[in-house]
C-alpha cells in the first residue's frame, strides 16, 4: 500500500482516532480522497496564516557576497548574476513572499546580461551605481539609484554596463503567481543584445506628459512607460509633504500608475514610494498583501508584529500578510515597496486595517 498523502498522514497519526474512522480514512486515502472536515480550519482559516516571516537583509552584509559572485563567474555564465532573497519561512522555494520573487542583481563594467523574455513580469529598483542600461523591446534607458523600471510580461529585455562602476538593483518578479497557473514560458533572443530600434526617451515623450498619441491603443496590460525616474518621484513626495496632511500610518505615500488607465503599472505587482518625515512615528497598519520594502534614503525602524527592525539606506525588509506594521524615522526617510496588491484587488481579495 502507498504511504498516506500529506493531507491524510497527520490525521492518521492521531492517537485519539477511533478505529472505524481510521479505517475509513485509510480507504479514502487509497482512492486519492480526503476528509475535508479534518482540515477545513487549515485550508480556510479565519484570517491569513502566512508561512513567510518578517525578515530584513542589511545591504552591507549581502553586497560583499554579490561582488564575490561577480569575481567567480561571468555574466554570460550566469545569464543573470543574482542573489535570490529567500524568505526564511519558504527556504528552497525562491520566494520573498508567498506570491513574489526578489533578488539582487549585479552587472559589472563592460558586461552584457543577454536578452531574453518570459511570461513573468518584472520590476527593477536601482540600488547602487549609474551608467548601466536596461533595454525593453528595442528602447534603452539609463539606470540611476532610486529609479523604478518595468519589464512587462513577454517583452525582450537585456542589460548592459558601458560605465565604469558596478550597478546593482533589486529585482521583483511574479514568478510564483505565473507558476501557480503553470503558465511559465521563457525564450532567449538570438543575440546577446536586441537591436536598439527605438530612440531613447520615446516612451516618456509619448505617454508620460499627461497626453497619449491620438490613435494609440494599449497592446498589453502593463504601463507603456518603463522607467519612472527617482528625481520625479522625490519631487512629488516633497511637494505633497509641503501641501498636504501627513497620513498617520504611511507619511506621504504614492503608488506608481499606468498613465493609460490610472491603474497599477503591472496587473500582478504594485509599486509604491513613501516619505517619512523627520521624527515620524507611524500608527500600526496591516493589509493582506505581503510587502517588500527597500530603503532609499534615511534611517529608521519598523515594527512588524512583535519584532522591531532597524534599517539604513539600501536595506530590504519584508512584512507578511496581515501583520501589523508601524514605521518610525530618525531623520527624513524614503521607502520604496512592492506587493501583489493589484492581483488581489482584481480578484476582490485585498483588505486593509488600521489600529
Amino acid at each position: 500500500m502507498e504511504s498516506p498523502t500529506a493531507t491524510t498522514a497527520p490525521v492518521l497519526a492521531r492517537k485519539d482516532l477511533p478505529p472505524d474512522r481510521r479505517d475509513l480514512y485509510t480507504r479514502l486515502d487509497a482512492r486519492h480522497t480526503a476528509p475535508l472536515w479534518e482540515v477545513l480550519g487549515k485550508i480556510i482559516p479565519p484570517e491569513p496564516t502566512p508561512d513567510i516571516v518578517p525578515v530584513l537583509w542589511h545591504y552591507d552584509d549581502v553586497r560583499p557576497l554579490l561582488m564575490e559572485a561577480g569575481r567567480l563567474l561571468t555574466a554570460r555564465e550566469a545569464e543573470r548574476r543574482v542573489l535570490i532573497l529567500e524568505n526564511p519561512g519558504l527556504r528552497g522555494q525562491s520566494r520573498v513572499t508567498q506570491s513574489l520573487y526578489a533578488g539582487l542583481q549585479l552587472i559589472l563594467p563592460g558586461e552584457i546580461a543577454p536578452a531574453h523574455r518570459h511570461a513573468a513580469a518584472a520590476l527593477r529598483f536601482i540600488i547602487e551605481g549609474t551608467g548601466a542600461y536596461t533595454a525593453v523591446e528595442g528602447e534603452r534607458t539609463v539606470m540611476h539609484p532610486g529609479d523604478f523600471i518595468l519589464t512587462p510580461s513577454w517583452t525582450y529585455h537585456d542589460h548592459g554596463n558601458p560605465g565604469e562602476v558596478p550597478v546593482i538593483w533589486l529585482d521583483g518578479l511574479d514568478v510564483p503567481i505565473v507558476n501557480l497557473f503553470d503558465a511559465s514560458f521563457r525564450e532567449s533572443y538570438p543575440g546577446d543584445s536586441q537591436p536598439h530600434t527605438v530612440p531613447d526617451g520615446d516612451s516618456h515623450a509619448r505617454y508620460a506628459a499627461n497626453m497619449l498619441p491620438v490613435d494609440w491603443e494599449p497592446a498589453r496590460l502593463s504601463s507603456p512607460i518603463f522607467n519612472y525616474p527617482y528625481p520625479r518621484s522625490r519631487e512629488t513626495l516633497d511637494t505633497l509633504y509641503r501641501n498636504d496632511a501627513i497620513h498617520p500610518c504611511h507619511g506621504v505615500k504614492m503608488r506608481f500608475i499606468n498613465p493609460a488607465t490610472g491603474g497599477a503599472t503591472m496587473p500582478t505587482i504594485g509599486a509604491f514610494m513613501q516619505l517619512l518625515p523627520k521624527g515620524f512615528q507611524g500608527t500600526a497598519y496591516r493589509a493582506t498583501d505581503s510587502t517588500v520594502f527597500a530603503v532609499v534614503e534615511g534611517r529608521g525602524r519598523t515594527r512588524i508584529g512583535d519584532t522591531t527592525y532597524d534599517w539604513s539606506p539600501r536595506d530590504i525588509f519584508v512584512a507578511p500578510s496581515w501583520a501589523w506594521v508601524a514605521h518610525e524615522a530618525a531623520g527624513e526617510a524614503v521607502l520604496f515597496s512592492f506587493s501583489d496588491r493589484p492581483a488581489q484587488k482584481a480578484l476582490g481579495l485585498w483588505r486593509e486595517q488600521t489600529a
